[in-house]
């Protein structure tokens, strides 16, 4: 098991906050897709779909299939461990300028390079690398830590 400190991303974001890490999603699709097949709820879902209320259910299949595309949702490593996107261009910029995180760097504030993460995350990265900087791993893997955060 990792140690809270080295599931701090370069980043800034905490992957023992990620659903990845934890394993949550997967777990639970995995359980709703058994419970599925025990109903056998793809024969139910053909019939309920003719029913106006119910029409979307035209679209079980596909609901299916991504339920088993989120039960691979499995990292356990985290981003030090060389968990997560194999290709992350985060981690390999940290690496080529030899940083323990982005807070380290002057210009994490402004860098293009974490800009990907906006859409998934808000600016909870930023605002951790300042609380990084700030109070150091210690303290931030014991206090609050962002997921998402509005911009």
């Amino acid at each position: 098991m990792a140690k809270a400190q080295d599931l701090i991303g370069y980043c800034g974001l905490y992957c023992g906050d990620c659903p990845g890490h934890t394993g949550t999603v997967a777990n639970l699709a995995a359980e709703l897709r058994k419970e599925l097949r025990r109903y056998r709820f793809d024969k139910m879902a053909d019939a309920l779909a003719k029913v106006s209320f119910f029409r979307e259910f035209k679209n079980y299949g596909p609901c299916y299939s991504l339920l088993g595309t989120m039960m691979k949702m499995h990292c356990k490593k985290g981003c030090k461990g060389n968990g997560g996107p194999p290709q992350c261009k985060v981690r390999a910029c940290a690496l080529r300028k030899k940083l323990d995180g982005c807070c380290q760097c002057a210009d994490f504030a402004a860098c293009d390079t974490l800009k990907f993460l906006e859409p998934h995350h808000g600016v909870a990265h930023l605002k951790n690398l300042r609380k990084l900087k700030r109070q150091g791993p210690g303290v931030f893997v014991r206090g609050k830590r962002h997921w998402y955060a509005p911009q």
